[in-house]
């Protein structure tokens, strides 16, 4: 019988391929946060520390499905992902407002949550547009 020998192989690591630029800063916000969410005082890191980290999960979910999917059937998901982002948004404020999150924490957090959901707002705008009959057509 033949034993495998796992240590002489080499495996190559490729790049991941290059993603929808609205789901890596979302995926870099996320990043962000959970650094935030390890040290949170332990009376918020379970209850609206977990749900801040679920929205980030669901969202990022929400844009990788719409990510794969044809243009017309992308807006429900987009959609999602912008209620999302403003509940996320009012629970970090909650959060901070608890000085469970500091000043310069709220401040990084939130300036990337905007820039996200100004681009999702772009998105479902752009979206809307395409999908409308065109002027004249009725």
């Amino acid at each position: 019988m033949s034993q495998l020998n796992f240590h002489k192989k080499s495996f190559q690591v490729t790049p991941p391929q290059r993603i929808l630029p609205l789901l890596e800063k979302t995926k870099d916000a996320y990043l962000l946060w959970y650094g935030y969410y390890q040290i949170i005082p332990k009376t918020h890191r379970h209850s609206l520390g977990q749900r801040i980290d679920t929205l980030f999960v669901e969202i990022i979910e929400a844009l990788a499905t719409a990510s794969f999917l044809a243009r017309e059937e992308k807006q429900p998901w987009v959609r999602l992902a912008i209620r999302k982002v403003d509940v996320l948004k009012i629970f970090l404020m909650i959060l901070w407002e608890a000085k469970s999150l500091d000043n310069k924490k709220y401040i990084a957090i939130s300036l990337k949550i905007d820039e996200i959901g100004r681009m999702l707002g772009g998105w479902n705008g752009q979206l809307q547009k395409q999908n409308s009959p065109h002027k004249g057509e009725k």
